[in-house]
């Protein structure tokens, strides 16, 4: 089978289109002929070594697959070949066929291609654990989404008027990814790459601060969203992306009840039911159009260097997706 792989660190360049072995499963593994996969941030940071957790080399990178099912292990009870899925892996994905236990698989429902299902799993599970499982929103609530025209920013922004938010204020850097929030349901834009955003975003709360914030760039765009919580307000943190980690003094936080909460998702994912649940309830938000995805762009699996450049390049809004 094709894949891309790399075996050293560094930049898109060292993404290789290889031939390599296709899996065979036992027990109650399956194996998923790709049709569709998602390329995330964690992929880049993967490349880079940066990730979270240790990348043993070579790596396949590639967490979200939607495909059909093409083999089955002689345990497996629940799938046939045949079935349409859609699963959140730990890597390989980046390829013709992917190995993965049965228990991780979610079926696609009727109405959705598998473009639109595989742009769901890392980035919706992630918008909705940070809002709901870590940011613990409330109804009536004020929360500020920054990046709000990236993956998990603009599902976080449908989810968060879904789970009753009062107030959804999103930020971005262009008049025009800002518009993208606003259609996405969007009450207040906020543009970041201008001077003093965070005052802006406290002149939305008339001066009380949000009640829960998303954070993925880190250095001082995290010193900056502290100040723009309120009282009791809950600040999640799921990346850094400026690759720059920001100091916190913990005894900041006592003044007003504050928290800062880390979010991993292969954590909620250790949760089966959990992670099942989740990701079932998004699939039927998606079916019946109260979240909408949008797609950047779907690529070959040999373009897997280009796309990477294109993300780095912040030259794309939505989901990217490589299609073997």
């Amino acid at each position: 089978m094709k894949a891309v792989q790399f075996k050293e660190f560094g930049g898109p360049e060292v993404l290789e289109y290889v031939d390599l072995e296709k899996p065979e499963p036992s027990g109650r593994e399956v194996v998923i002929e790709v049709k569709a996969v998602g390329v995330n941030y964690a992929d880049t940071a993967r490349r880079e070594g940066e990730y979270v957790v240790e990348t043993t080399l070579p790596f396949i990178p590639g967490a979200e697959v939607a495909g059909i099912v093409s083999d089955v292990g002689h345990q497996v009870e629940n799938f046939n070949k045949g079935d349409r899925v859609v699963t959140l892996i730990e890597s390989k994905g980046y390829a013709e066929y992917a190995l993965t236990h049965e228990k991780t698989l979610i079926p696609i429902p009727e109405g959705v291609d598998f473009e639109t299902a595989v742009a769901l799993p890392l980035q919706g599970l992630s918008a909705y654990h940070i809002l709901k499982t870590m940011g613990r929103l409330e109804e009536g609530e004020t929360v500020l989404i920054h990046a709000a025209a990236g993956g998990v920013g603009t599902i976080a922004v449908q989810l968060a008027k879904i789970f009753g938010a009062s107030k959804i204020i999103a930020t971005a850097s262009t008049e025009e990814k800002l518009q993208h929030a606003k259609s996405m349901g969007a009450t207040h834009l906020v543009n970041y790459s201008e001077e003093g955003w965070e005052q802006k975003v406290l002149e939305h709360t008339d001066g009380e601060g949000v009640d829960v914030a998303l954070e993925m760039v880190g250095g001082d765009v995290f010193k900056k969203t502290l100040k723009c919580l309120a009282p009791f307000g809950r600040l999640v943190i799921y990346g850094v992306a400026s690759r720059v980690q920001p100091k916190l003094y913990p005894s900041y936080l006592m003044g007003k009840n504050q928290s800062v909460v880390g979010f991993f998702l292969p954590q909620i994912m250790r949760k089966q039911k959990l992670f099942q649940q989740s990701l079932k309830e998004l699939l039927t938000y998606l079916q019946t159009g109260q979240v909408k995805l949008s797609i950047g762009g779907v690529y070959n699996l040999s373009e897997a260097q280009k796309v990477h450049e294109l993300l780095e390049g912040r030259q794309t809004k939505g989901k990217l997706v490589l299609k073997p």
